[in-house]
């Protein structure tokens, strides 16, 4: 299946594939083997107002942090789908969010 230049709200398709294949061979060079997850991209911030911009959510009625959380763990599962990998949105120790890439063990 043939994505390039497809979006789903902020997420590039095809960007984000990229960001797989390098974490990938990041995991071997690293031996990052013994992890469940692994950082594909942070986006500096923790603040609602800048992730929904980020990630041009801007269905979310409630800008609340468990609707925001809600709809990254939507956003995460409808791309999943499209790229055959698992991923989730998760926030760093000093509070940024982040979008990971479940590994397989």
């Amino acid at each position: 299946m043939k994505i390039e230049g497809v979006k789903i709200y902020g997420i590039c398709l095809e960007r984000l594939q990229h960001q797989i294949m390098v974490a990938k061979s990041r995991i071997e060079k690293e031996n990052l083997q013994d992890k469940d997850r692994i950082e594909l991209e942070c986006y500096n911030t923790g603040e609602i107002d800048d992730i929904v911009d980020i990630l041009e959510l801007y269905d979310i009625k409630d800008e609340g942090v468990e609707t925001l959380k809600e709809k990254l763990k939507e956003l995460a599962d409808d791309v999943a789908i499209f790229i055959r990998e698992t991923i989730e949105f998760g926030f760093s120790d000093n509070g940024h969010l982040s979008l990971y890439l479940r590994l397989k063990k």
